[in-house]
């Protein structure tokens, strides 16, 4: 009768001690989550704070073109041709 209760008992130990094996698994869990909840917020805190940075653009040049124009004789005087 001894043995059964010995056998008992130490079923009973190993219940307990999976029993908090588990808690402490689940609790590494709820850490490594919050952890990880954190390193996201500070990066998209840092993404947003980039984005709020404005660069001041510059206008891109663009080459003009410039009207030829020439003076033509009209009668007694010059008129202007521009193209």
């Amino acid at each position: 009768m001894g043995a059964l209760s010995g056998e008992a008992s130490s079923a009973a130990a190993q219940t307990v001690n999976n029993r908090n094996t588990l808690i402490q698994q689940n609790e590494l869990q709820i850490l490594q989550n919050r952890l990880q909840r954190q390193q996201y917020q500070q990066q998209q805190q840092q993404f947003r704070a980039q984005d709020r940075q404005i660069v001041p653009q510059q206008r891109p040049v663009v080459p003009q073109v410039k009207p030829t124009c020439q003076l033509v004789p009209s009668g007694s005087s010059f008129v202007s041709t521009c193209r």
